[in-house]
Protein backbone atom coordinates (compact mmCIF):
# COMPACT_ATOMS: atom_id res chain seq x y z
CA UNK A 1 0.00 0.00 0.00
CA UNK A 2 1.20 3.50 -0.83
CA UNK A 3 2.61 5.46 2.13
CA UNK A 4 1.38 8.76 0.65
CA UNK A 5 -1.47 10.46 2.50
CA UNK A 6 -3.70 13.46 1.94
CA UNK A 7 -4.76 16.13 4.38
CA UNK A 8 -6.31 13.86 7.01
CA UNK A 9 -4.23 13.26 10.13
CA UNK A 10 -3.95 9.78 11.71
CA UNK A 11 -6.97 8.90 13.83
CA UNK A 12 -6.03 9.55 17.49
CA UNK A 13 -8.79 7.42 19.01
CA UNK A 14 -10.74 4.40 17.80
CA UNK A 15 -14.08 4.15 19.57
CA UNK A 16 -14.87 0.55 18.68
CA UNK A 17 -11.43 -1.03 19.10
CA UNK A 18 -8.50 -0.79 21.49
CA UNK A 19 -5.28 -0.06 19.65
CA UNK A 20 -1.76 -0.08 21.11
CA UNK A 21 1.57 0.13 19.29
CA UNK A 22 4.92 -0.69 20.87
CA UNK A 23 8.23 -0.94 19.01
CA UNK A 24 6.69 -1.88 15.68
CA UNK A 25 4.04 -4.27 17.04
CA UNK A 26 0.43 -3.08 16.85
CA UNK A 27 -2.12 -4.85 19.06
CA UNK A 28 -5.76 -4.45 18.06
CA UNK A 29 -8.21 -5.75 20.64
CA UNK A 30 -11.92 -6.36 20.08
CA UNK A 31 -13.23 -4.92 23.34
CA UNK A 32 -16.90 -5.79 23.91
CA UNK A 33 -16.38 -8.63 26.39
CA UNK A 34 -19.97 -8.49 27.66
CA UNK A 35 -21.09 -9.34 24.09
CA UNK A 36 -18.30 -11.84 23.39
CA UNK A 37 -16.80 -9.11 21.20
CA UNK A 38 -19.67 -9.25 18.73
CA UNK A 39 -19.06 -6.93 15.79
CA UNK A 40 -21.22 -3.92 14.97
CA UNK A 41 -21.42 -1.86 11.77
CA UNK A 42 -19.08 0.65 13.38
CA UNK A 43 -16.56 -2.01 14.48
CA UNK A 44 -16.33 -3.35 10.93
CA UNK A 45 -15.79 0.18 9.61
CA UNK A 46 -13.15 0.90 12.25
CA UNK A 47 -11.25 -2.29 11.36
CA UNK A 48 -11.35 -1.40 7.66
CA UNK A 49 -10.12 2.14 8.25
CA UNK A 50 -7.56 1.23 10.92
CA UNK A 51 -5.86 -1.37 8.73
CA UNK A 52 -5.63 1.18 5.92
CA UNK A 53 -4.00 3.70 8.27
CA UNK A 54 -1.56 1.20 9.76
CA UNK A 55 -0.61 0.00 6.28
CA UNK A 56 0.62 3.48 5.44
CA UNK A 57 2.79 3.64 8.56
CA UNK A 58 6.18 2.15 7.88
CA UNK A 59 6.64 1.90 11.67
CA UNK A 60 4.21 -1.04 12.01
CA UNK A 61 5.94 -4.35 11.27
CA UNK A 62 3.53 -6.87 12.82
CA UNK A 63 -0.03 -6.84 14.15
CA UNK A 64 -1.77 -8.96 16.79
CA UNK A 65 -5.56 -9.20 16.60
CA UNK A 66 -7.04 -10.28 19.94
CA UNK A 67 -10.32 -10.43 21.83
CA UNK A 68 -10.99 -9.32 25.39
CA UNK A 69 -12.79 -11.53 27.91
CA UNK A 70 -14.07 -15.08 27.45
CA UNK A 71 -13.58 -15.41 23.70
CA UNK A 72 -12.11 -13.96 20.54
CA UNK A 73 -15.24 -12.91 18.63
CA UNK A 74 -18.76 -14.33 18.40
CA UNK A 75 -19.39 -12.78 14.96
CA UNK A 76 -21.87 -10.12 13.95
CA UNK A 77 -24.09 -8.76 16.72
CA UNK A 78 -27.49 -10.47 16.38
CA UNK A 79 -29.49 -7.44 17.50
CA UNK A 80 -27.42 -4.62 16.05
CA UNK A 81 -26.64 -6.23 12.68
CA UNK A 82 -28.94 -9.15 11.89
CA UNK A 83 -31.99 -7.37 13.26
CA UNK A 84 -31.10 -4.17 11.41
CA UNK A 85 -30.45 -5.88 8.07
CA UNK A 86 -34.01 -7.23 7.95
CA UNK A 87 -35.27 -3.73 7.14
CA UNK A 88 -32.53 -2.77 4.65
CA UNK A 89 -33.00 -2.62 0.89
CA UNK A 90 -30.80 -4.62 -1.47
CA UNK A 91 -28.45 -1.73 -2.28
CA UNK A 92 -27.75 -1.07 1.40
CA UNK A 93 -27.26 -4.78 2.09
CA UNK A 94 -24.76 -4.94 -0.75
CA UNK A 95 -22.86 -1.97 0.70
CA UNK A 96 -22.72 -3.69 4.09
CA UNK A 97 -21.53 -7.02 2.71
CA UNK A 98 -18.91 -5.31 0.59
CA UNK A 99 -17.65 -3.52 3.69
CA UNK A 100 -17.17 -6.79 5.58
CA UNK A 101 -15.26 -8.15 2.61
CA UNK A 102 -13.09 -5.04 2.57
CA UNK A 103 -12.04 -5.85 6.14
CA UNK A 104 -10.85 -9.31 5.07
CA UNK A 105 -9.06 -7.88 2.05
CA UNK A 106 -7.35 -5.34 4.32
CA UNK A 107 -6.09 -8.14 6.58
CA UNK A 108 -4.76 -10.08 3.60
CA UNK A 109 -3.29 -7.08 1.76
CA UNK A 110 -1.70 -5.09 4.60
CA UNK A 111 2.12 -5.12 4.28
CA UNK A 112 2.84 -6.74 7.63
CA UNK A 113 2.07 -10.15 9.17
CA UNK A 114 -1.18 -10.42 11.14
CA UNK A 115 -1.39 -12.87 14.06
CA UNK A 116 -4.78 -13.81 15.49
CA UNK A 117 -4.54 -14.61 19.23
CA UNK A 118 -7.40 -17.02 19.87
CA UNK A 119 -9.16 -18.31 22.95
CA UNK A 120 -12.78 -19.33 23.39
CA UNK A 121 -15.15 -18.82 20.50
CA UNK A 122 -14.27 -17.54 17.02
CA UNK A 123 -17.62 -17.75 15.28
CA UNK A 124 -19.13 -16.40 12.09
CA UNK A 125 -17.32 -13.21 11.10
CA UNK A 126 -14.91 -13.84 14.00
CA UNK A 127 -13.90 -17.15 12.44
CA UNK A 128 -13.30 -15.47 9.07
CA UNK A 129 -11.21 -12.70 10.66
CA UNK A 130 -9.03 -15.37 12.24
CA UNK A 131 -8.90 -17.27 8.95
CA UNK A 132 -7.71 -14.16 7.11
CA UNK A 133 -4.76 -13.70 9.48
CA UNK A 134 -1.33 -14.98 8.47
CA UNK A 135 -0.94 -16.92 11.74
CA UNK A 136 -3.54 -18.30 14.15
CA UNK A 137 -2.14 -18.85 17.64
CA UNK A 138 -4.70 -20.56 19.88
CA UNK A 139 -5.04 -22.12 23.29
CA UNK A 140 -6.99 -25.36 23.93
CA UNK A 141 -10.24 -23.49 24.65
CA UNK A 142 -10.39 -22.12 21.10
CA UNK A 143 -13.17 -23.26 18.80
CA UNK A 144 -14.14 -22.15 15.31
CA UNK A 145 -17.66 -22.11 13.89
CA UNK A 146 -18.54 -20.82 10.42
CA UNK A 147 -22.19 -20.30 11.27
CA UNK A 148 -23.52 -18.61 8.14
CA UNK A 149 -25.72 -21.47 6.90
CA UNK A 150 -27.16 -21.74 10.43
CA UNK A 151 -28.80 -18.33 9.91
CA UNK A 152 -29.96 -19.12 6.38
CA UNK A 153 -27.07 -17.50 4.51
CA UNK A 154 -24.30 -18.79 2.26
CA UNK A 155 -21.25 -20.29 3.94
CA UNK A 156 -19.16 -18.28 1.49
CA UNK A 157 -19.24 -15.07 3.51
CA UNK A 158 -16.47 -12.47 3.65
CA UNK A 159 -14.22 -14.57 1.41
CA UNK A 160 -14.54 -17.74 3.50
CA UNK A 161 -15.19 -19.94 0.45
CA UNK A 162 -12.00 -18.58 -1.12
CA UNK A 163 -9.71 -18.72 1.91
CA UNK A 164 -10.78 -21.83 3.82
CA UNK A 165 -10.16 -24.42 1.06
CA UNK A 166 -6.69 -22.96 0.61
CA UNK A 167 -5.94 -23.40 4.32
CA UNK A 168 -7.55 -26.78 5.12
CA UNK A 169 -8.45 -28.26 1.71
CA UNK A 170 -11.76 -28.49 -0.12
CA UNK A 171 -13.12 -31.48 1.80
CA UNK A 172 -12.73 -29.95 5.26
CA UNK A 173 -13.85 -26.54 3.98
CA UNK A 174 -17.04 -28.02 2.53
CA UNK A 175 -17.88 -29.66 5.84
CA UNK A 176 -17.13 -26.58 7.93
CA UNK A 177 -18.93 -24.08 5.70
CA UNK A 178 -21.91 -26.30 4.83
CA UNK A 179 -22.71 -27.68 8.28
CA UNK A 180 -21.54 -24.80 10.47
CA UNK A 181 -20.49 -27.21 13.22
CA UNK A 182 -17.89 -26.07 15.78
CA UNK A 183 -14.30 -27.22 15.37
CA UNK A 184 -12.37 -27.40 18.62
CA UNK A 185 -8.69 -26.67 18.97
CA UNK A 186 -7.28 -30.24 18.66
CA UNK A 187 -9.10 -30.88 15.37
CA UNK A 188 -8.40 -27.34 14.14
CA UNK A 189 -4.69 -27.97 14.67
CA UNK A 190 -4.90 -31.35 12.93
CA UNK A 191 -6.46 -29.94 9.76
CA UNK A 192 -4.14 -26.93 9.66
CA UNK A 193 -6.55 -24.23 10.79
CA UNK A 194 -4.33 -23.41 13.80
CA UNK A 195 -0.70 -22.39 13.26
CA UNK A 196 0.36 -22.86 16.90
CA UNK A 197 -1.46 -24.50 19.80
CA UNK A 198 -0.38 -23.12 23.17
CA UNK A 199 -0.99 -24.07 26.77
CA UNK A 200 -4.24 -22.89 28.38
CA UNK A 201 -4.36 -19.11 28.66
CA UNK A 202 -1.08 -18.56 26.80
CA UNK A 203 -2.34 -17.58 23.32
CA UNK A 204 -1.95 -13.82 23.82
CA UNK A 205 1.56 -14.24 25.19
CA UNK A 206 2.60 -16.56 22.36
CA UNK A 207 1.07 -14.26 19.74
CA UNK A 208 3.00 -11.30 21.14
CA UNK A 209 6.22 -13.32 21.12
CA UNK A 210 5.67 -14.27 17.47
CA UNK A 211 4.85 -10.66 16.60
CA UNK A 212 8.04 -9.52 18.33
CA UNK A 213 10.08 -12.07 16.35
CA UNK A 214 8.51 -10.91 13.08
CA UNK A 215 8.84 -7.20 13.91
CA UNK A 216 12.53 -7.65 14.71
CA UNK A 217 13.13 -9.40 11.39
CA UNK A 218 13.46 -8.19 7.77
CA UNK A 219 10.16 -6.34 7.38
CA UNK A 220 10.42 -5.82 3.62
CA UNK A 221 11.10 -9.51 3.05
CA UNK A 222 8.08 -10.40 5.18
CA UNK A 223 5.86 -7.91 3.32
CA UNK A 224 6.87 -9.27 -0.07
CA UNK A 225 6.46 -12.88 1.05
CA UNK A 226 2.92 -12.12 2.22
CA UNK A 227 2.13 -10.31 -1.02
CA UNK A 228 3.39 -13.24 -3.10
CA UNK A 229 1.47 -15.81 -1.05
CA UNK A 230 -1.75 -13.91 -1.75
CA UNK A 231 -1.05 -12.99 -5.37
CA UNK A 232 0.12 -16.44 -6.45
CA UNK A 233 -2.89 -18.38 -5.13
CA UNK A 234 -4.54 -18.14 -8.54
CA UNK A 235 -1.53 -17.86 -10.83
CA UNK A 236 -0.16 -20.50 -13.19
CA UNK A 237 3.37 -21.64 -12.34
CA UNK A 238 5.01 -19.70 -15.17
CA UNK A 239 3.51 -16.41 -13.97
CA UNK A 240 4.36 -17.21 -10.34
CA UNK A 241 8.04 -17.93 -10.96
CA UNK A 242 8.32 -14.79 -13.09
CA UNK A 243 6.80 -12.71 -10.26
CA UNK A 244 9.19 -14.42 -7.81
CA UNK A 245 12.14 -13.55 -10.03
CA UNK A 246 11.14 -9.88 -10.32
CA UNK A 247 10.59 -9.61 -6.58
CA UNK A 248 13.92 -11.20 -5.70
CA UNK A 249 15.80 -9.02 -8.17
CA UNK A 250 14.36 -5.92 -6.50
CA UNK A 251 15.06 -7.17 -2.97
CA UNK A 252 18.64 -7.98 -3.96
CA UNK A 253 19.18 -4.23 -4.46
CA UNK A 254 17.94 -3.50 -0.93
CA UNK A 255 19.85 -2.60 2.21
CA UNK A 256 18.73 -5.70 4.15
CA UNK A 257 20.26 -8.06 1.57
CA UNK A 258 23.58 -6.23 1.76
CA UNK A 259 23.31 -6.12 5.56
CA UNK A 260 22.95 -9.90 5.73
CA UNK A 261 26.17 -10.36 3.79
CA UNK A 262 28.01 -7.85 5.97
CA UNK A 263 26.71 -9.48 9.16
CA UNK A 264 27.62 -12.95 7.93
CA UNK A 265 31.13 -11.81 7.03
CA UNK A 266 31.58 -10.05 10.36
CA UNK A 267 30.05 -12.95 12.31
CA UNK A 268 27.31 -10.86 13.98
CA UNK A 269 23.49 -10.76 13.89
CA UNK A 270 22.00 -8.69 11.06
CA UNK A 271 20.59 -5.24 11.86
CA UNK A 272 17.47 -5.29 9.71
CA UNK A 273 16.20 -1.93 8.45
CA UNK A 274 13.18 -3.02 6.41
CA UNK A 275 14.68 -1.45 3.29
Amino acid sequence: MSPFTGSAAPTPDWRHLRVETTDGVATVTLARPDKLNALTFEAYADLRDLLAELSRRRSVRALVLAGEGRGFCSGGDVDEIIGATLSMDTATLLDFNRMTGQVVRAVRECPFPVIAALHGVAAGAGAVLALAADFRVADPSARFAFLFTRVGLSGGDMGAAYLLPRVVGLGHATRLLMLGEPVRAPEAERIGLISELTEEGRADEAAQALARRLADGPALAHAQTKALLTAELDMPLAAAVELDASTQALLMTGEDYAEFHAAFTEKRPPKWQGR
